[in-house]
């Protein structure tokens, strides 16, 4: 009993002793790896290429706040390459020993904290880096621009130097401001050398500034100097060369401050020059657009006289033609008037309206022999003669066309005369055959209203004749007068129709109606009623009523299909 709990015990500390070695191996296995996983990740930030990178930015001597980032972004990786490095070192050593020595725990502890120091050295760098790329992009896009701006700079220095005669006036103080950017660039180098980067990054953007304006400068003198050296006293020169032959040829101009116009703009032009001297540039763009205008102005009041002097010659014998044309029209107008008023009444101020042609001919005419020995003289502007020539036609066209209406007018009279007696003719036509067609129907009788009427259209025709008659017509009372009868005779013609048709269809509604006389004796008495208004009282239309009703209470629809069949065989009957 004894041997087997020895036995026991000893198994029991055996399989203790296996269970702890197991738990040791395995932990320090793990450690282990988490250690070798460390060393990877620090040999592969040890191989990343941070030094090379640091060196290609420090290569770029750059300036400015770009110096200051980049001795930031130097700084931060001196740190973690030193400091940061050699704790990393550290912690892994520390790791190796508390493994080896079989303190798993403060081992797994240890592994931890320089898990965490990997992971921040990690990021840092990658900071890092993608600072120094930013920085690297960024100092190479100002480079170009430097670069950018030293070519503008070798350009327009060579431009300068070829085109010398291109820049005129203005070369000296061009080449002394190429010369004052050179020198910005030159300062800018010394003090980026010396080791000042703000003063120098201040430097630089002046130079670059500078390089740019002078380059826009630069590209607008030559049209500029062109116009002032050229352009302008060319232009200058022919006109006052070109007034002074129209004044040779005796031509009068209406400005009498031309030759002051002509002196202020040489002396606008001698101005721009100077400022041209200055590269005053802004201002003399603004002045040679106005000597442009002004110089357009002068050869515009030159130009407005000749071709004045072309049209006077071309229309002066046509107006004068023209006037005494409209003044022989006007005078036939006028006998005309007088002799068509005799007739006539003329409603239109025709008279008046004429009078009024003759005295605007007879200004016309005035102003005309006013001018004539003034271009002979030479004392008035051709531009002066033209406006009144241009005046002229458009007043003579004007009369012209209304002396035409006028014309037309009374020969209208004639012709309204000669319709209207027509009219009357026509009008007693139609009236007797009217007349003619009641008295054809041998109706026992007229109505009041008929007859009142129709001795009215009677009256209007005799008045319109009596109005034809007179010793002067007056054609707008002859109008309405014909109008009117017109109306009446229409009128007159459909009262006829009504009356006649009622006449008949009574007739023949009586006729109908008689079968139902012994039968109904609301029909014998309608027909007694229609009979009496029928022949005593010529109320035709009422005897028709009177007996249609009657007619259609005993026999609905009647009434329709005997005034149907009526109208029908209207022509037959």
């Amino acid at each position: 009993m004894k041997n087997n709990l020895i036995i026991i015990v000893v198994l029991a500390i055996i399989i203790i002793a296996a269970v702890l070695y197991l738990v040791g191996y395995f932990m320090r296995k793990k450690n282990q790896m988490k250690l070798d996983d460390l060393e990877k990740r620090k040999e592969e930030l040890f191989d990343l290429p941070v030094i090379e990178e640091v060196d290609d930015v420090k290569k770029m001597h750059m300036v400015g706040q770009s110096q200051n980032t980049f001795r930031e972004w130097n700084q931060r990786w001196t740190e973690i390459s030193t400091r940061s490095f050699a704790e990393l070192e550290s912690q892994i050593f520390e790791v190796e020993n508390l493994n080896e020595t079989f303190r798993f725990m403060k081992a797994k502890k240890a592994v931890a904290e320089a898990d965490e120091t990997m992971t921040e050295m990690e990021s840092e760098v990658e900071i890092i880096r993608n600072g120094l790329k930013e920085l690297r992009e960024s100092e190479e896009r100002n480079s170009l621009e430097v670069q950018k701006a030293l070519d503008v700079y070798e350009e327009i220095s060579k431009l300068l130097h070829d085109e010398k005669s291109e820049f005129g006036s203005a070369y000296p103080e061009l080449q002394k401001q190429i010369k004052n950017i050179e020198i910005e660039f030159t300062q800018f180098v010394t003090l980026n050398t010396s080791g000042d980067p703000i003063e120098a990054r201040e430097v630089l953007e002046n130079a670059e500034r500078h390089t740019y304006e002078l380059d826009d400068v630069m590209k607008r003198i030559p049209p500029l100097y062109d116009e002032l050296n050229r352009t302008f006293p060319d232009q200058l020169k022919e006109i006052e060369e070109g007034y002074k032959r129209l004044l040779a040829d005796h031509y009068v101009f209406p400005e009498k401050n031309f030759e002051d116009e002509l002196r202020r703009v040489q002396k606008r032009v001698k101005n721009s020059t100077v400022d041209l001297e200055k590269t005053e540039v802004d201002a003399v763009e603004v002045a040679n657009r106005d000597t442009a205008n002004a110089i357009d102005a002068l050869y515009e009041i030159m130009e407005r006289e000749i071709n004045a002097k072309k049209y006077v010659l071309t229309n002066h014998k046509v107006v004068g033609d023209y006037i005494a044309h409209a003044l022989k029209n006007n005078r036939q107008l006028m006998i005309e008037l007088d002799h068509t008023s005799q007739s006539y009444t003329l409603n239109h101020n025709e008279l008046g309206r004429s009078r009024g042609f003759q005295t605007e001919i007879e200004e016309l005419i005035r102003r005309y022999e006013d001018f004539e020995p003034k271009l002979k003289e030479h004392t008035i502007p051709f531009s002066e003669v033209q406006a009144f020539f241009k005046d002229c036609y458009k007043i003579l066209d004007d009369i012209e066309n209304q002396q035409v209406e006028i014309d037309d007018s009374l020969k209208d009279l004639r012709k309204g005369e000669k319709a209207a007696q027509e009219k009357v003719d026509q009008y007693d036509f139609r009236l007797r055959n009217i007349k003619r067609y009641v008295e054809k129907q041998r109706l026992p009788g007229l109505p009041a209203d008929y007859l009142e009427f129709f001795f009215v259209a009677t009256d209007r025709i005799e008045e319109l004749s009596k109005a034809l008659n007179r010793i002067r017509i007056n054609m707008e009372e002859i109008k309405k007068l014909s109008d009117l009868c017109n109306e009446d005779l229409e009128l007159l013609d459909k009262k006829t129709k009504d009356l006649v048709n009622s006449a008949a269809l009574t007739e023949q509604m009586m006729q109908y109606a008689n079968r139902y006389r012994h039968t109904h004796e609301a029909i014998r008495v309608a027909m007694e009623n229609s009979l009496e208004l029928f022949s005593k009282e010529y109320r035709y239309q009422d005897a028709l009523d009177e007996i249609g009703t009657a007619l259609e209470r005993v026999e609905p629809g009647a009434f329709r299909r005997i005034e149907d069949f009526y109208f029908k065989n209207l022509d037959a009957i």
